[in-house]
């Protein structure tokens, strides 16, 4: 079904996505602990300016200020009522930008996990989850979303969940998950799980891929076991800046402009169509990805040894495929404050 975010893709090639949420907001002023989805009415200005630094950095795709716009995140700051309305707010804030870019933009309604765990491990159900991400997803479409963009999953359970919220509020969608333990994610997904499942999917997905995780070199990795897998769906790389260090009280990730440049370049060569970063990636590393990806053509695919050369060693011996990494968690836990 053609759309703004195919019809783009099917023109370009080669989509860039934008960079970080948080890291952009924390440093206009955002405190830690606090929900940064309140802003969209506290201080819209700032996630206009949030928006339009990803744009104006070359940016094809930006995504909403609505990560934790559940009823369940939403409730540890006494909003869980105010879901759908501020993830239309959000989508409203980011239609007015895209729509004075002066060229094609898509809006990416950002939709993140609940914070609980699906049973049979946890208690949240499934009928309970497919609710919230309704809820989420009908407002990211009253607010005029191209699509909505899943991130930052690590349980199938919870991945199939957003599918069926999509699915019924009529909202195309992107969902990609977070591979950060051992080359799989929390809850145990390889790639090539990641791949079996949205193939399967009822509403799959337009695009999937990963997001977040350890650090570009496991990113870039992750990338190539789903495209061994040998889908013509479309694969999205959203890698952090670099590698997050404590420097004075706060947070930094060391990833340079010019790194998330060659980023970029060997994530496209890795076969990701749709490329951005995540934590710690600023309008400048934009740029620089822009730049990279508009000089440069398209290459074969790297050799891990070459992808460590540039961008560092792996965070595990294992990508999670060979039996080595970790298995999913146990029947039992606990529900996630």
């Amino acid at each position: 079904m053609s759309n703004a975010f195919t019809d783009l893709l099917a023109q370009k090639g080669t989509l860039l996505a934008d960079g970080a949420t948080g890291t952009n907001l924390f440093n206009m002023g955002l405190m830690a602990g606090d929900a940064p989805e309140l802003w969209n009415t506290d201080q819209p200005q700032n996630i206009l300016t949030l928006y339009k630094g990803a744009v104006d950095a070359g940016s094809d795709i930006f995504l909403t200020n609505t990560f934790g716009a559940n009823a369940s995140r939403l409730k540890l700051h006494d909003a869980a009522k105010r879901s759908h309305e501020l993830s239309r707010i959000g989508a409203e804030l980011g239609r007015e930008v895209a729509d004075t870019a002066g060229r094609t933009v898509i809006v990416a309604g950002s939709v993140g996990p609940t914070g609980e765990i699906m049973e049979p491990v946890g208690t949240l159900s499934h009928s309970v989850a497919v609710e919230m991400f309704h809820e989420t997803a009908d407002g990211l479409k009253a607010g005029g979303a191209d699509i909505g963009w899943l991130e930052t999953i690590s349980a199938p359970e919870e991945y199939t969940a957003a599918s069926e919220g999509f699915a019924l509020a009529g909202l195309p969608w992107v969902g990609t998950m977070s591979f950060d333990t051992a080359g799989r994610t929390m809850m145990g997904m390889t790639s090539e799980g990641m791949v079996d499942m949205v193939e399967g999917l009822a509403n799959a997905p337009l695009a999937y891929g990963a997001n977040c995780g350890t650090g570009a070199s496991d990113l870039l990795r992750t990338i190539l076991g789903f495209a061994g897998k040998g889908s013509t769906r479309p694969i999205v790389a959203k890698g952090n800046a670099g590698i997050p260090k404590y420097v004075e009280g706060h947070i930094h990730y060391d990833g340079t402009p010019e790194l998330m440049g060659q980023y970029a370049v060997m994530a496209r060569n890795c076969g990701a169509s749709i490329i951005g970063g995540c934590c710690g990636t600023m309008p400048e590393h934009l740029k620089v990805m822009r730049e990279a990806l508009d000089t440069t053509t398209k290459g074969s695919p790297p050799e891990l040894s070459e992808i460590v050369a540039a961008m560092g060693a792996f965070s595990s011996a294992s990508d999670g495929t060979d039996d080595a990494g970790p298995k999913r968690a146990p029947r039992k836990g606990r529900r996630r404050g």
